[in-house]
């Protein structure tokens, strides 16, 4: 029962599990399809976004393929246990949702094309699910990484919510935070990262709901077939 209870509730912080001060495996140097290192520090003039659209592996595909990514990992972030492991976080114990890191280089894809891909890759009015993947791992978010991030990050989602209501569907249940030193972002075990590059055949769970975003969002990124 507390099980399941938590499958759709967030834990608060004396909820959650105690976690570790450390992590508690690897994560491996290079990026599988992209080459390049997966952890920071990355060279200047990149950014970083944080996206969290419900199972990341194929979350992550969508922007390992997009233009201008010049890395991505998937995580753990927006919960209160330090150094969860995957098993925690699938018990709801964490309060993480399933995140996507991406590195970019902004002279060629914008912050807003990447909230396009982002909005247009999942349902963000399901709440604590995608699809078939029910609890509070698979729930909609974006954690920013400056004010200019956050504002534009409101304000697609406003413009993408009016689209959304006009097209029938429910309000949008994204969170949008900043990525502070209380949300900070958790890799995830080796055998996640990449993991649909590894296994070409995989689940995956990432679909829209076939409305696009409005006017006012920059259009989609080139995608390339890598």
């Amino acid at each position: 029962m507390l099980f399941s209870r938590f499958k759709t509730h967030l834990p608060t912080p004396d909820e959650a599990l105690e976690g570790r001060p450390e992590r508690a495996f690897s994560v491996p140097d290079r990026h599988t399809v992209l080459g390049n290192p997966l952890l920071g520090p990355y060279p200047d003039g990149l950014e970083i976004a944080d996206f969290g659209l419900g199972c990341f592996w194929g979350a992550e595909r969508k922007f390992w393929q997009t233009k201008g990514v010049w890395t991505t990992l998937v995580g753990y972030q927006g919960g209160h246990t330090p150094n969860p492991t995957y098993e925690e976080v699938c018990s709801g114990h964490t309060g993480h949702t399933e995140a996507v890191r991406v590195v970019y280089d902004p002279k060629t894809v914008s912050y807003d094309q990447l909230l396009k891909l982002f909005w247009e890759s999942h349902d963000p009015t399901q709440g604590f699910r995608q699809g078939n993947d029910v609890g509070t791992q698979y729930r909609s978010a974006i954690y920013t990484h400056s004010p200019a991030q956050q504002q534009t990050a409101e304000a697609s989602r406003d413009a993408y919510r009016t689209t959304l209501h006009n097209a029938g569907y429910t309000d949008i249940t994204t969170e949008i935070l900043p990525a502070d030193t209380t949300r900070p972002f958790y890799p995830a075990e080796g055998y996640h990262q990449q993991y649909l590059d590894k296994n070409p055949t995989g689940y995956c769970g990432i679909g829209g709901t076939g409305v696009s975003c409005p006017a006012g969002v920059a259009p989609a990124p080139e995608v390339t077939d890598q």
